[in-house]
């Protein structure tokens, strides 16, 4: 049985739907949660973790300073892809791959990406073993940072129509996503509820839940065969050593 290590930075925001989906298909799942103190570990252990899943969160990927973990989460990525181990970062977990394999993250110069909007493929990106089918597909999307120069090597498998990055691929099984392809409706619309009554963002967030709802169907259609997908991905037999 596969067995993912889940990088937790909030409790808000959760594997959601993949967390269920992974559950169901027989995926075993292990939520490491640095911002409650847990030990981030230095590298996943055969036979133990065949793959890594970084989650989103509201800090930025250089605030170590604030929050620490993020530290030992960036080596743990590192080593992860390196070793050619299968990886997934989304949103927080996309912009800390960046940074942690030698590209660089800042904030957007267009400001937030908050509703929900299509995912639109490149060419590499058609013919990607894990994204190949999510062209045009929706996906949540919140996110004040981007990244800004993707590492040496990456592959730009989707991006927005100003150009910004909307995933990569970081190796043989390791990819970043911008947007929020674990989130349900019902995610989202908390994600409002810890904004002040009022503000524009509660505002916007309330407004955009209503269409993610009605597009419940197409988000689970292609999200949950994405995530299988990647939960399928293999470690290779040789693992090179860590770095």
């Amino acid at each position: 049985m596969t067995h993912l290590l889940v990088i937790q930075h909030e409790p808000e925001a959760p594997a959601a739907w993949f967390g269920q989906w992974w559950g169901e298909a027989g995926t075993g799942l292990s939520v490491c949660r640095g911002d409650l103190g847990e030990p981030i570990p230095q590298r996943l252990e055969r036979g133990r973790h065949h793959g890594l899943v970084v989650l989103g969160g509201a800090m930025g990927a250089n605030d170590d300073a604030d929050h620490p973990w993020l530290t030992a989460t960036k080596r743990l990525i590192a080593d992860t892809v390196h070793r050619g181990l299968p990886f997934l970062g989304i949103c927080l977990g996309h912009q800390l791959a960046a940074v942690a394999l030698g590209g660089s993250v800042a904030a957007n110069p267009a400001g937030r990406t908050l509703g929900l909007y299509p995912v639109a493929l490149t060419e590499l990106g058609h013919q990607d073993p894990l994204l190949y089918c999510c062209d045009g597909a929706p996906a949540l999307w919140f996110n004040d940072d981007i990244v800004t120069t993707p590492p040496e090597g990456a592959e730009v498998l989707a991006e927005a129509p100003d150009g910004t990055i909307q995933a990569l691929r970081l190796g043989e099984a390791a990819w970043s996503v911008q947007f929020h392809p674990e989130c349900s409706p019902e995610v989202f619309a908390g994600w409002g509820q810890e904004e002040p009554a009022g503000s524009p963002t509660r505002t916007a967030i309330a407004a955009v839940t209503p269409q993610a709802v009605a597009a419940t169907d197409a988000l689970v259609g292609v999200w949950r065969a994405f995530a299988l997908r990647f939960a399928a991905m293999e470690a290779p037999a040789d693992l090179p050593p860590t770095t």
